[in-house]
């Protein structure tokens, strides 16, 4: 049996005119997380991200602090959907930057209404694959794992398709995945254990690198 740990990238840049870039926290994250691993003794068989310049990062600042990091595969199926467009097809009107808490509820506000009529196919966002495309991405990169056999497997991703992997290992209908996907916070740890035929989720969005007093303010979710 093979185990994933999938990892959601640390902390980006929300609200700045280019979100696909790590924060100086974000890095933090990941670099601990490398150093969680290295401490439990996991020697990764095999390194799969997207490729978006968040996910690499994140997988480059696991690598740094684990001691180094099989090359990576990277998989376009594994990246973020287009959130800016996602809401634009339900709100076409410009947003304001989200630097308050009220515009910040209001920006996940809309973007829970988009992936809903995204997942409905009630619209289709400017750039992006239907929702059936995007979720085949996902199961495709997830196939792709239990390929490996008995390996231990680091993969880097986003919100948007961790929550997706984890709704098609249990069974549950698309809209429950929206709330799983507000949910995840940087850096998070999802655990499956694998084999050829199925995957099991073992737990969800955990953060046990960070569960220490010194921690406490490097929880972030966007």
């Amino acid at each position: 049996m093979g185990t994933l740990y999938l990892v959601r990238h640390g902390q980006a840049s929300f609200g700045s005119d280019n979100y696909d870039q790590l924060s100086s926290l974000g890095r933090r994250q990941c670099e601990q997380l490398g150093r969680y691993f290295g401490s439990r003794g996991r020697h990764f068989d095999a390194a799969i991200t997207g490729t978006l310049v968040r996910q690499i990062q994140s997988l480059e600042a696991i690598a740094a602090g684990l001691g180094g990091a099989p090359e990576p595969l990277r998989r376009a199926g594994l990246n973020e959907y287009d959130s800016h467009a996602v809401i634009s097809a339900v709100h076409p009107q410009a947003l304001p930057r989200p630097d308050t808490p009220e515009l910040y509820r209001c920006h996940f506000r809309l973007l829970r209404e988009g992936l809903a009529a995204w997942m409905a196919g009630r619209t289709r966002p400017a750039g992006m694959p239907s929702y059936a495309d995007f979720v085949a991405g996902v199961a495709a990169a997830m196939d792709h794992v239990r390929s490996l056999g008995d390996a231990e497997v680091l993969m880097v991703s986003s919100g948007g398709p961790i929550s997706t992997a984890v709704g098609l290992v249990l069974g549950v209908a698309p809209e429950v995945t929206i709330d799983l996907n507000m949910r995840i916070r940087n850096s998070a740890v999802t655990e499956f254990h694998f084999n050829a035929k199925r995957h099991a989720l073992v737990s969800n969005n955990t953060l046990p690198h960070l569960d220490a007093d010194e921690f406490a303010d490097w929880v972030t979710f966007a």
